[in-house]
């Protein structure tokens, strides 16, 4: 069982940064890959950014890639979600989630545990 409960998402203007975390209990967190969705109005659940169980490795959406940066911090059972020169079109419920494997997926199905999601919105 693993619990995620993300937080830190709110109103910014474009340019602008945001960080979002993702408190994980259940299962132990050093063994799973993490990864952060969003659902913008009227679309369907996007990949944004993935990491690896130990963080070593990273892979990001075109979309966000050199702008949004993810992280984790396995000693606080966290994963993070460093968005920088936010834009409009990153307005979202974004979404993190625990992966089956130890690395992740770009895929929703590679994800067997997600959370309630956070709003951003990015003014203009």
């Amino acid at each position: 069982q693993v619990q995620l409960v993300e937080s830190g998402g709110g109103l910014v203007q474009a340019g602008g940064s945001l960080r979002l975390s993702c408190a994980a209990s259940g299962r132990p967190f050093s063994t799973y890959g993490m990864g952060w969705f969003r659902r913008a109005p009227g679309k369907a659940r996007e990949f944004v950014a993935r990491i690896s169980s130990s963080g070593e490795s990273t892979r990001y959406a075109d979309s966000v890639k050199g702008r949004f940066t993810i992280s984790r911090d396995n000693a606080k059972n966290t994963v993070y979600l460093q968005m920088n020169s936010l834009k409009p079109e990153d307005t979202a419920v974004y979404y993190c989630a625990a992966a089956a494997s130890s690395f992740g997926s770009s895929l929703e199905p590679g994800y067997a545990y997600w959370g309630q999601g956070t709003q951003v919105t990015v003014s203009s």
